[in-house]
């Protein structure tokens, strides 16, 4: 199980969250880490302490005073000595391990960022392939070269491709917490009347879904626009590469005195029509994104 992030959250604590689904799983099921007593002394407190110090102290003194004048004072002081300051020292200060404290610090992250982010897991079996057909469009986008390369509006397109992701999450983790309570309610034996009253719901759910699948077929069609100038670009270097070394080429074919291959000299051309398509479909491509980008 993973998550996904709103791209608004701090980088650090998203980067904790993505690490923590485990315990985020946990603290969804209602864990939480135990309570520690305050490490703070009120006043009274204080003063009890302040108080057991100054005795345990005396007690010492007592101790070392009447040493020389027999075994029962001497005896007597010393347990008072022991007393006074286990006493002073046994005062509950609650503590806790390394991992303890990480659980603690995720636990508060969790908390500051309630509702930023998804648990994969919790998503229904039809928002998962949803949720994965959107996260296999923006693979696609952002592993061609064109995009790599500059050729596209890479920044924009970290910054949109990441916003569309997270929308589209937190709508299918909302669909999927409703259709499962719609499906339980109407898995009941409602009265006529109170299924139809729910029938609507279902619908709303329905509409919802459909909303959440053009979003990812906007996705998808830039994904394939992404795709075709990414073959453009491709072929576009390919030939790139067999124009530079066209000159041996042709310095071969004249040490030869061979007739000048016509292929040869139409590698220039078919170099300028390539450069002219990868254009168009870089264009397309852009027109695809600003519709994406809204």
């Amino acid at each position: 199980m993973d998550v996904v992030v709103d791209p608004e959250v701090p980088e650090e604590d998203a980067r904790v969250l993505r690490e923590s689904t485990g315990l985020l799983a946990r603290i969804r099921n209602g864990w939480a880490p135990r309570r520690l007593s305050s490490r703070r002394l009120g006043l009274g407190s204080a003063l009890i302490m302040g108080l057991m110090g100054f005795l345990a102290v005396c007690t010492l003194m007592i101790f070392i005073g009447l040493a020389r004048t027999g075994p029962g004072l001497t005896i007597l002081g010393f347990v008072g000595f022991i007393i006074f300051t286990a006493a002073f020292i046994n005062q509950p200060v609650d503590t806790e391990d390394e991992e303890e404290a990480a659980d603690r610090e995720i636990y508060e992250r969790a908390r500051r960022h309630q509702g930023r982010y998804v648990l994969v897991g919790d998503l229904d079996e039809p928002s998962t392939r949803l949720l994965d057909r959107t996260r296999g469009a923006i693979r696609a986008i952002t592993g061609a070269a064109v995009n790599a390369d500059g050729l596209l509006d890479t920044a924009s397109n970290a910054v949109t491709l990441r916003a569309q992701e997270w929308e589209i999450a937190r709508l299918l983790a909302k669909l999927s917490g409703l259709r499962g309570e719609h499906r339980r309610t109407m898995a009941k034996n409602l009265a006529p009347e109170v299924a139809a009253i729910a029938e609507p719901l279902g619908r709303a759910l329905d509409a919802s879904e459909n909303a959440v699948v053009r979003r990812v077929e906007a996705l998808e069609r830039y994904a394939a626009h992404v795709a075709e100038a990414e073959r453009a670009y491709q072929a576009h270097l390919q030939v790139e590469e067999l124009r530079a070394r066209l000159p041996k080429y042709e310095q071969l074919v004249a040490e030869a005195g061979a007739t000048a291959v016509p292929e040869l000299e139409r590698l220039s051309d078919d170099a300028e029509a390539l450069q002219r398509a990868l254009g168009r479909t870089l264009e397309s491509a852009r027109d695809a994104f600003r519709y994406l980008d809204g």
